[in-house]
């Protein structure tokens, strides 16, 4: 492993992230059509390998039923505004409205009302009701409290998101969320992450989680980078993570867990890239907060933005591009792409000779 020095008392690794890597195309190609991008989690095929990513200017009830006819999980914010409110409607626009110096101000007004079971359990059921996969997703502070209404309300894949998830975390001020205890006894499948380092990837995947999220999330939206100084070179940390996918399924005697890249992925090309570092499928947020059903109304923030003592995530203006379906599956009216994120991929596939994801994984790669 390559190591560089900082200084004669530090040295540090040389990662990559997916603006550092491109793809090689091999001595095959193949039609488009030819190649297949449906992924399975759990007991879940889904026609396009996605997650969108639980914030509330990504999914509400509506979009989540919207992207799960089109083919992905919507995957609801249970600690956003839809289970604070009963109509936040007037609250995302407000939101859209405020200048810049309120933001912040504005959004922890906002999110300081308290959480409702109700809420929780009546969201999950509009969208199960659809007949799309119902997915919810909590921090790991809110996951203990939460997941029983989670569970009555029939939810089909349970979500624990954070900016950091590891399995042995340590607090003096309450009893840490246990997490191989917790997914043990729930009888719901749980992706729970990020995770960005391969002993943490391996620990996740112990505790019995179907799929690890590897990332920080937040892409646009987050600045975590600028108040903390912790960023995750994404390429290199997808790759360490598929590696730990390999290691424990050694380990385990053949359980499979998914390796899912969460954020830093703007566009289609950054998506092809992921799954070629060994991502099985990705979460993403600000491409679809460009879609004209976004209740973000063409501005973009998660969490971080409301944090009550260092808020490290920012309210973003994005524009609108397309619907939802132009943005996933096509067809795309710019060149930039930020429509037809899914068919860019099948045509990478393609391009580069593969017939499936498992099979793309192991695209050649070059260093730019």
């Amino acid at each position: 492993m390559t190591e560089v020095e900082i200084g004669r008392a530090k040295r540090a690794r040389q990662a990559y992230g997916l603006d550092d890597v491109a793809l090689v195309p091999a001595r095959r190609t193949r039609d488009p059509e030819g190649s297949s991008i449906t992924w399975q989690i759990d007991a879940y095929e889904l026609e396009l390998p996605f997650l969108a990513a639980p914030m509330d200017s990504v999914v509400s009830p509506a979009t989540a039923v919207a992207i799960g006819r089109l083919g992905g999980v919507g995957v609801l914010d249970l600690e956003g505004l839809w289970t604070r409110y009963a109509d936040p409607a007037p609250l995302l626009r407000e939101i859209a409205e405020l200048p810049a110096e309120r933001v912040v101000a504005r959004l922890r007004e906002m999110y300081a009302q308290p959480i409702q079971e109700e809420l929780i359990v009546q969201r999950i059921k509009e969208i199960r009701a659809a007949g799309v996969i119902a997915a919810g997703s909590l921090t790991p502070q809110h996951t203990a409290q939460y997941a029983k209404a989670v569970v009555a309300a029939g939810a089909d894949l349970f979500v624990i998101r954070g900016t950091t998830v590891s399995a042995e975390h340590v607090s003096q001020r309450a009893e840490p969320l246990n997490l191989k205890q917790f997914i043990y006894e729930l009888d719901v499948p749980v992706v729970a992450g990020g995770v960005a380092t391969y002993k943490a990837a391996l620990h996740l995947m112990r505790s019995g989680a179907a799929g690890v999220l590897v990332g920080f999330g937040g892409g646009s939206s987050l600045t975590t980078k600028n108040v903390l100084g912790i960023a995750v070179p994404l390429a290199t940390a997808i790759s360490d993570v598929a590696a730990a996918r390999r290691d424990y399924m050694d380990e385990s005697g053949g359980r499979y867990v998914h390796v899912i890249a969460d954020g830093s992925m703007g566009g289609s090309g950054e998506i092809a890239k992921a799954i070629a570092c060994g991502a099985d499928g990705v979460m993403i947020g600000s491409p679809l907060a460009r879609a004209v059903e976004a209740p973000g109304l063409g501005y973009h923030w998660g969490h971080e933005a409301f944090h009550g003592e260092v808020p490290r995530g920012t309210r973003t203006h994005l524009g609108t591009v397309g619907t939802l379906e132009s943005i996933l599956v096509g067809p795309s009216t710019t060149a930039d792409g930020t429509m037809n994120l899914f068919g860019a991929l099948r045509r990478a596939m393609a391009t580069t000779g593969y017939s499936d994801l498992k099979e793309f994984q192991r695209c050649e790669l070059t260093v730019r």
